[in-house]
Formats: structure tokens, C-alpha cells, sequence
């Protein structure tokens, strides 16, 4: 942690502090022109360009620089760069694609300016810059076709390069923190926050970074249809200093959902909401004073760190704020060290000490079901999409997905199937477990799911910096890893094999990856346990004891068992295969084994 963030969490546990109101109300205000948009720079642009908020920095930088002086005068601690549409994938629409590094970068100078104007007023009350990533104006979740569930308008690696941009120029600019708003797709984010990552670690710094949600309406749930807990938990890996909720909705309907947020996050919690619901003709009539007061009885009941406004706020809003919430105690900063483990799809996951065996559902393999497979290879997605809905209303908690087939193109399929289930609800609220035995199809996986998934698998077999590479890279994208009882001299046999490869994986991933040790699922391998074979009577004891002793040496992590993969061929009738397939499995489980991967 830098000096830097340091001092500003202080801050956060010190008072309840205050971001800035809308900029889009205030820009209103100024009944713009066309020709105020364009300038005399972009006099002769070809596409219209009024409305679009951001350019505003180069051709009225006036107005934006007065706007951040008057919600600092109003008593604002923050105020948010105006950027929020400052992407390629965002400009295009205008066609400026080409300046938007010039937006970000000029943008943030004004804002700086302005909080270094006001800091030298009141020193003891320093101020300032957020830097504001929008959502853009493209969904990786949503199909726009509805005659093609599995289309998107752009790509993954599109939006995460336009965000990589934009992040360039905000540092470039100077500000203090990234704000992630306004999110309606959580895989929008999780571009985001790759992209961040990426320039921070190709710059050499590291800003603290603030994620804030939108709930669109009294469900709950995002656009894209998360639960605001399974929100969280696909952005936690990001170790934001502020999590929150703003936009869509007011103070009052947003305040259940806070409550919910503020139980599961180990960050500090931020607020701007709507000034209310919009009226008829789409503006907002509710009265700074009202705001002022929900938002101080959120900070009263231990909800909030951060407070402020969305759409139809002004500087007449954050001023009733400020007032409200000053000399109050704001929340708590808990110290969440839970047992419990969770995944996400659009629902969460939670893996709890007295769960029960967890199942994850084989079907949607094409290597473990050959319907499944034929279908993908007739490139009937549709039907397929019914298998995976099959293994939902059979009980799994879990979907593997793998299209490791020879003649499959395994990256556009991986692509296409879970692009396809993303749109069934029912299939959607599960986690995803990507498998496969390329790294490019992994990569393909990770890049459609807005939830918090699972990668099966690594190992050590090609050494520690290829583990590290990927472990890294799989966190980046915020999702958890099964680990193979594998390394450089072969797959483990042994329970000393099976015990030490795992602790030393175990040891990789929390001290030098990352990872949080309820994240990391080993498998420490099964191999054949029910022949008739006397010889492999010990694989099975190898299994359970190795279960035990890495359940114990690498607190907080996961066994899994690939239990469709059990060679049960015994030499005998069924009723004794049988008997000893469930006393195996008994004992497996009895010894601490989480997970298995069905193939039901």
C-alpha cells in the first residue's frame, strides 16, 4: 500500500467523506449550443456533436473548471473528472475516436487544478480528483439481437483496450483515485479492472481504485442481472478502497441494497444516488434537504464512508449533504475473515464449513457427454443451452464447460456457448467452471463471465513461472483455480507426492499470487480406485489420506475430486462395485473432499 492511499484511508475512517453531484444536470443548465460543442477546433467535424458531455474540457473548459469549483465550494472532498464517456468504444459514436487520451488527460488537469485551488484554501481539508470510467455504451453481457443470443456488439478485449486508454490519460493527468461507476454489467467492470491492472503494471503505479454499482431497480439486481452480494464478490479480487452503490435509483429505494453491500464488504462503502425517482418528463424534483437527510440517516445506521450525488443533484444538494452527515461517525471498516468461500454466476455460491458436497455438472463436456458434443459440432448452441439447463434442475452447483475437441475451433466455441447461457437466467445464476487443457481457450472463458468462476486447470508441470504467469492472470480476472496434483516430474501417485506438490502450489498462489486461500481447490487426483485390482486398492487410500493432510496444511483451500473420471470396472456384479464406489466416496468426503466434477 502506497503513503498515499494510506493517508486517504485514514481519512475515510476519520469522517464521512463527500463526493461531488451530477455534471451532466449542471452542464444543463448552460442550454448549450452545437457550436459550443464544437469550438472553433471542431467547427468542421462531420458527425454531430452536442451532448456529448466530455469534450466540453477542450472547447469550454471554463464551464467544466466552474462546475468543480462550485461542488467544492458546496463542501465536496471529491470531484469526478468528466470522462465518464471518455473511451473509444464510447466516442465512436461521435467519431473522436482519436482524441480521447487528450479528453482524459485535459480533464483531469482541470479537476486537479481546481482541488489544488481549493486545498490551498483550506488546507486542512485536502481535496480530491476521481478519476470517472464509465460503463460505456456497449453491454459484453447482453445480446443486442434478439435473434442471436450469443451475439455482442464488441468485444471483450475492445472495451478492455478502450479502458487501458483512458486509464493512461487519467494518469497522465494527475488524478487521485479511479472510479469504476455506474456499472450495469458486471464483465464491463471486469474490463475495467483488468485494463487498470495492466497499466499499473506496465507504468510501475498503482492509484486506489473505487467500484461503484448500479441497481436498476427495487429487484436488486444490476441490468445484467446480478444480485448486488454476487456483484461483490466478481469485483473483491480488485481490492478496491471503496465499494458503492449510485445512479438508477434514490436514496430511500437504494438503501436495502447498501445495507446488503455494507454487510459483505471488507471496503469502505460509498453513496451518490439519483436526487429520487424521475418525474414524468424525466427530470428530478427531489429537494436537496430530503437527500441530505436519508443519506445522514444511512451514515447514523453504519452504512456509509462516502456520500454524494447522482443524476439531478447540484451544488445546492452536496451542500445539504455535507451539512448532515458532518461531525457524524462514519462506518466501520470490518475486518471480514470469513470461512466461507463463494463463487458467483448472477446469484452467489457461498461454500460454508457444514455445506454439503458440492456437484459440478459434466454435461456441458463435450469430452462427457456425447450429445452435447454433437451438438456443438452441428453448431446448434440453442439446444445445447438445454443441457446445461438439464444439469441446473438436476442439482449441480456448478457448470464445467469444455470444448477441447480436435475438430472444434475450442476458442470461439468456449466463446459461443457461455455467451449463449449468460442469456438463460436459470443457467446464468450458476458459476462457471472454464476447462480446459489450452490456455488460450481458458483466457477465451474468462473473458465472458461477469461472475466469479472457476479455471480447471493448472499446474506445475511446465514450472513455477509458467504457474505464476497463469495464476496471476487468472486472479486479474477475478476467478478461483483448481489446482492438479501435477509438477515437473509427473502427475503425483503417492500421498507425500500428492501433499507436497500441493502445498507448494498452495505457498505460490497466497505469498506470491495473490490469491485468498478460499479461492484455490486442489485436485490431488483420483486415478482408478474400484478395478478388482489389488495394486489399485492404494490409489484410493492415496486419495483420502492426502485429502486429510492438505486439508490441514493449506488452510482455507478446496479438494475436488474428478468423481465421473473413477474407474469403477471391478471385477464382480454391480452391487459390489456399487458398495464400493458409495464407501470410497464416503471416506473421500469424511476426509474433507468439497467438490467433485459429476457426470449426471
Amino acid at each position: 500500500m502506497s503513503l498515499y492511499e494510506s493517508q486517504l484511508r485514514d481519512l475515510f475512517r476519520e469522517r464521512v467523506l463527500v463526493i461531488d453531484g451530477a455534471m451532466g444536470t449542471m452542464i444543463q443548465r448552460h442550454a448549450l449550443s452545437e457550436a459550443d460543442y464544437r469550438g472553433d477546433r471542431f467547427s468542421g467535424h462531420s458527425h454531430d456533436l452536442k451532448g456529448n458531455n466530455d469534450l466540453l474540457a477542450l472547447t469550454r473548459p471554463d464551464i467544466i473548471r466552474g462546475i468543480h469549483d462550485e461542488y467544492f465550494a458546496a463542501g465536496a472532498d471529491f470531484v469526478e473528472t468528466n470522462t465518464f464517456s471518455a473511451t473509444a468504444v464510447a466516442q465512436a459514436d461521435y467519431r473522436l475516436e482519436s482524441i480521447v487520451h487528450e479528453l482524459n488527460v485535459t480533464a483531469a488537469r482541470l479537476a486537479k487544478a481546481s482541488a489544488a485551488a481549493w486545498t490551498q484554501k483550506t488546507p486542512r481539508k485536502p481535496r480530491f480528483v476521481a478519476g470517472s470510467i464509465g460503463p460505456t455504451n456497449r453491454t459484453l453481457s447482453i445480446s443486442p439481437d434478439v435473434n442471436d443470443p450469443a451475439f455482442r456488439a464488441v468485444t471483450f478485449d475492445e472495451v478492455r483496450q478502450a479502458y487501458a486508454e483512458q486509464v493512461h490519460g487519467l494518469l497522465d493527468g494527475g488524478v487521485d483515485v479511479l472510479l469504476v461507476e455506474t456499472i450495469f454489467d458486471t464483465l464491463n467492470a471486469k474490463a475495467a479492472l483488468v485494463a487498470i491492472e495492466d497499466v499499473f503494471e506496465a507504468r510501475g503505479e498503482r492509484l486506489p481504485i473505487m467500484i461503484s454499482v448500479t441497481i436498476v431497480d427495487r429487484s436488486g439486481r444490476t441490468l445484467s442481472g446480478q444480485t448486488i452480494d454476487a456483484f461483490w464478490h466478481s469485483v473483491a479480487h480488485a481490492k478496491p478502497i471503496s465499494v458503492g452503490i449510485n445512479c438508477a435509483l434514490g436514496a430511500r429505494d437504494m438503501r436495502p441494497f447498501l445495507a446488503e453491500l455494507a454487510s459483505a464488504a471488507d471496503a469502505f462503502v460509498s453513496c451518490y444516488p439519483n436526487a429520487g425517482l424521475p418525474n414524468a418528463f424525466g427530470g428530478y424534483d427531489e429537494e436537496p434537504e430530503t437527500t441530505g437527510a436519508l443519506l445522514r440517516e444511512m451514515v447514523e445506521a453504519g452504512l456509509v464512508n462516502l456520500v454524494g450525488g447522482c443524476c439531478g443533484t447540484t451544488p445546492d444538494h452536496i451542500r445539504s449533504i455535507a451539512k448532515s452527515v458532518e461531525g457524524l461517525r462514519p462506518r466501520a471498516l470490518p475486518s471480514i475473515k470469513s470461512a466461507f468461500g463463494h463463487f458467483t454466476g448472477l446469484e452467489t455460491l457461498t461454500i460454508r464449513p457444514e455445506s454439503n458436497f458440492l456437484m459440478v455438472g459434466e454435461r456441458t463436456n463435450v469430452t462427457g457427454s456425447a450429445k452435447f458434443m454433437d451438438l456443438i459440432k452441428k453448431g446448434d448452441f440453442g439446444t445445447a443451452v438445454e443441457v446445461a439447463l438439464d444439469q441446473v434442475r438436476g442439482g449441480a452447483n456448478l457448470l464445467d464447460v469444455n470444448m477441447d475437441e480436435g475438430m472444434l475451433e475450442s476458442e470461439a466455441a468456449m466463446t459461443r456457448f457461455l455467451n449463449h447461457i449468460a442469456t438463460e437466467p436459470e443457467v446464468a445464476r450458476l458459476p462457471v467452471v472454464v476447462d480446459s487443457s489450452k490456455w488460450s481457450v481458458i483466457e477465451a472463458g474468462l473473458k465472458c463471465l461477469q461472475g466469479k468462476g472457476v479455471v480447471n486447470s493448472i499446474s506445475l508441470k511446465e514450472g513455477e513461472d509458467d504457474f505464476l504467469r497463469k495464476a496471476k492472470s487468472i486472479r486479474r480476472y477475478g476467478a478461483g483455480v483448481i489446482v492438479m496434483a501435477f509438477d515437473e516430474v509427473g502427475q503425483a501417485e503417492t500421498v507425500e507426492r500428492k501433499v507436497a506438490i500441493c502445498q507448494r502450489a498452495y505457498r505460490l498462489l497466497t505469498e506470491k499470487a495473490g490469491f485468498d486461500p478460499q479461492d484455490i481447490i486442489f485436485d490431488p487426483n483420483i486415478l482408478a480406485v474400484a478395478t478388482g485390482i489389488e495394486e489399485h486398492a492404494e490409489f484410493a487410500r492415496a486419495f483420502i489420506e492426502a485429502t486429510r493432510l492438505i486439508k490441514s496444511t493449506c488452510p482455507g483451500a478446496r479438494v475436488s475430486g474428478g468423481v465421473s473420471n473413477l474407474s469403477f470396472s471391478f471385477r464382480g456384479n454391480n452391487t459390489v462395485r456399487e458398495a464400493m464406489h458409495s464407501a470410497f466416496l464416503y471416506h473421500a468426503i469424511r476426509a474433507g473432499m468439497d467438490m467433485g466434477i459429476v457426470n449426471a
